[in-house]
């Protein structure tokens, strides 16, 4: 059994409260409330809610290109790197960037894994390097279902994946897709295919909006990328003002899958509270994935990441939710506590 004391961001609400969390088994046993001279920080562990860490094989490559030299499949510098890289290698480099998913506090990720079957049993052999949980989007051919999650789209400009769409309706799985990422042409055909997550939506307009809500599609964002990738910023607020809207870090050849540095990031350059954007960052993609974690509740999964508030960078912060999302690096973290 293991006692955690401190500020407690504890559960869907994510009030800060003094106590203690009770951990049992891989369980969360008890959170109560109690007098503690711990100046500790403990939040859920995040859930990245959009990835693509088969990327991890081309770090940093595709600076100064454009989103379809970049990544655009079949033939975009990413797709030239996966193709070009064996299966030991791919297994490695997504094994580590796991392993910093798990230093930096992430408990589960959900990512849009490219090359069909044979992708996906590839991230199901590095996700067993660590207790962070892959939840797989696989590609190409329904036939990924047998070892992915669900299946997720490039783009309804890039091909008709009405097949696809009817598999992961017949199997019971999630089906996401890319929209509005380059611009809004294909988001209306995306939303045709009444997707369980639309990933970006950086150029949603209020036709859009109003359909996301309508349908009670969820949205990934992905701001760090979307800058990198000079395609825009997504109309955050309005989002979260009509769907449920969760927190991705994207190509891992673009950016470092710290939901530390994109929460920052959110935090400071739009018009969101440090509550919306912890909400974003581990409540949202949980219950997008129907994942056991994400929440600090009795009975969940024991998922948590545990600052240090007498760091030098933390010591004196007053707001324990705001020194998470705006100011905390890994350097502040003591402990990160996942249950397999």
């Amino acid at each position: 059994m293991d006692e955690f004391e401190g500020w407690i961001v504890a559960g869907h609400s994510l009030k800060p409260t003094r106590g203690r969390v009770v951990v049992d088994d891989g369980r969360i046993d008890a959170v109560e409330r109690t007098t503690t001279e711990s100046s500790d920080i403990i939040v859920p562990a995040f859930v990245n809610a959009h990835t693509h860490i088969g990327d991890s094989v081309a770090k940093e490559t595709a600076v100064g290109l454009s989103l379809d030299a970049a990544v655009a499949p079949p033939d975009s510098h990413k797709h030239r790197r996966l193709a070009a890289a064996d299966r030991d290698e791919l297994v490695d480099a997504m094994g580590r960037t796991i392993q910093f998913m798990n230093e930096t506090g992430t408990a589960a990720f959900l990512d849009f894994r490219e090359s069909g079957v044979a992708g996906a049993r590839a991230l199901r052999a590095a996700e067993k390097r660590t207790a962070v949980e892959a939840f797989v989007f696989g590609s190409d051919d329904p036939a990924v279902l047998d070892v992915a999650d669900g299946f997720g789209a490039s783009g309804a400009n890039d091909a008709d994946f009405t097949a696809e769409r009817e598999a992961t309706r017949a199997a019971g799985r999630p089906f996401a897709i890319h929209a509005g990422e380059p611009d809004a042409t294909d988001i209306h055909p995306a939303l045709d295919l009444e997707p369980d997550l639309l990933v970006h939506m950086v150029h949603a307009e209020a036709q859009h909006l109003d359909r996301v809500a309508e349908q009670s599609v969820p949205v990934a964002v992905c701001p760090r990328a979307n800058t990198v990738l000079d395609v825009g910023r997504p109309p955050l607020r309005e989002l979260l003002d009509h769907t449920t809207v969760a927190l991705g870090t994207d190509n891992v050849m673009l950016n470092e899958p710290s939901m530390l540095r994109e929460m920052a990031y959110t935090a400071k350059t739009f018009d969101v509270t440090a509550r919306e954007v912890l909400r974003m960052a581990t409540v949202a993609g949980a219950e997008i994935a129907g994942l056991d974690c994400g929440v600090i509740e009795p009975g969940r999964r024991a998922a948590l990441v545990v600052f240090d508030g007498e760091s030098n960078n933390l010591a004196g912060v007053s707001d324990p939710i705001r020194a998470v999302v705006r100011r905390a690096t890994s350097l502040d973290i003591k402990r990160v506590v996942l249950s397999s």
